[in-house]
């Protein structure tokens, strides 16, 4: 069976490495790559959609990436205990037309002993914001590691 290191229970240090990872993995914006770190039998919320498994997350992100064009992600570990994480994050993106968001939510996660996340229940908001207004300043892709966090950024 796969492992995804770090593996539970976490620690401070450990559950923060696994917060970051998942944010590589979310701004490469490859449903491919992302997936790998679910069970096969993933149970998700986010949002009105509640995809199981492996493919209904794949399709989600597919739909999700082709919506929020130029998404750029921040996960901060708020809380851990065992196999559990709680994150906050934001991200911006724009739609197709041009306007930009800010979305804004909480993650709870529950992992595997093999560090695969068996769930995964999410509560977003977006916020309309002006271009203008934009926090997240990177290349597509990793953020740098010296590009501030949700906290240095005041959000």
């Amino acid at each position: 069976m796969d492992t995804k290191p770090p593996l539970p229970p976490f620690t401070g240090a450990t559950a923060a490495q696994k917060v970051r990872l998942a944010e590589d993995a979310w701004n490469s914006r490859d449903p491919s790559r992302v997936v790998q770190v679910y069970t096969e039998d993933t149970v998700w919320r986010n949002r009105a959609e509640f995809p199981v498994g492996r493919e209904q997350v794949r399709q989600f992100l597919e739909r999700k990436w082709a919506r929020e064009l130029d998404y750029r992600l921040i996960k901060e570990l708020w809380a851990w205990s065992g196999e559990r994480i709680a994150v906050r994050f934001a991200y911006e993106w724009h739609d197709d037309s041009g306007h930009w968001f800010r979305s804004y939510g909480n993650e709870n996660w529950e992992f595997t002993p093999q560090g695969l996340m068996r769930r995964r229940f999410a509560s977003i908001n977006d916020l309309p914001i002006a271009e203008a207004d934009r926090k997240f300043h990177w290349p597509l892709g990793r953020r740098p590691e010296a590009h501030p966090g949700l906290s240095e950024l005041g959000l």
